[in-house]
């Protein structure tokens, strides 16, 4: 079933000028979608965007904010009375490969009015692999397998507008990282949930999020973050500890673990705004959901 023609969805890309071959690519997947409405802003997070095409609103900030409060800016600017009903938000580097590609997410939120966000399954394009950290759940081994989850792959999702605004958008100051289980977090304890929907595939180049330079930090300090800001109290040192041993497991060599602690003690002194615990009737809906809040 395919949903109305008139669904409109606002569409949130980033730019920062780096990727004058894969951003054109992007741009054009999205702008031959059918059976959608789109209403399209392009944000330049610290640059004037180019390549854009012609009709798609911009957004110019003078700095680089980070990737959510760039979204956060974005799905602003398309606020309003004739707002979309869903965002959906889409990495410059990303393809939708067939023209039916949001037309088919629509209809997915359709069939599961209970979600407060679908997640299509991402793939590389290249190899067709996908990532396990692109399977939103803990068993990752079969990426074809739809269901309920508890977290995203915040780079391409569609969000429903009135949800994300109830939810606050994403935590902006996070910059990059672990914003999108803030963001789910907060819309399950809203009493809503995700959904997986791995039949609909978006293309994305299967790259290694440690090229980031400040990859390690970010990570370990937005962990303590969104401990502080979403976990009831008695659970943020279960959640912390349950991190550190994993990261120390995963990452092993003494210069990056060094770095990734650094990032630990920067987070427990503080800036993680403002707390709001998720109740412990979500904490039990996480659990049953598949993932409980301390992984």
């Amino acid at each position: 079933m395919m949903p109305n023609p008139k669904t409109t969805i606002d569409v949130v890309v980033l730019t920062m000028n780096d990727r004058p071959d894969a951003f054109p690519r992007a741009m054009a997947s999205l702008l031959t979608q059918r059976d959608v409405d789109l209403r399209v802003v392009v944000v330049g997070n610290g640059v004037e965007p180019d390549q854009v095409p012609a009709g798609v609103r911009t957004v110019t900030l003078p700095i680089n904010e980070g990737i959510p409060q760039g979204r956060n800016v974005g799905a602003d600017a398309l606020a309003g009375e004739d707002g979309g009903e869903f965002v959906f938000f889409f990495d410059n580097d990303a393809v939708l490969p067939a023209q039916d590609t949001l037309a088919r997410l629509v209809a997915e939120a359709r069939r599961h009015p209970e979600a407060a966000y679908v997640q299509p399954r991402i793939a590389d394009p290249a190899t067709g692999v996908t990532l396990r950290r692109w399977v939103p759940r803990l068993r990752a081994g079969d990426a074809a397998r739809p269901g309920t989850i508890t977290v995203m792959a915040e780079g391409v999702v569609l969000v429903r507008r009135a949800d994300y605004e109830r939810a606050g958008g994403w935590p902006g100051h996070f910059f990059l990282f672990h914003e999108g289980v803030d963001l789910a977090w907060r819309l399950w304890d809203l009493g809503r949930s995700g959904w997986y929907a791995p039949d609909v595939v978006i293309h994305h180049p299967a790259t290694d999020p440690a090229r980031h330079a400040d990859f390690y930090r970010l990570i370990a300090r937005n962990r303590v973050w969104l401990a502080y800001r979403r976990l009831p109290a008695p659970l943020i040192p279960l959640y912390l500890a349950n991190w550190t041993l994993l990261s120390v497991a995963r990452f092993r060599s003494p210069a990056n673990l060094a770095v990734w602690f650094a990032g630990l003690r920067e987070g427990m002194k503080g800036g993680h705004g403002s707390r709001r615990p998720m109740s412990w009737r979500t904490v039990l809906r996480l659990t049953r959901g598949g993932r409980p809040p301390i992984v």
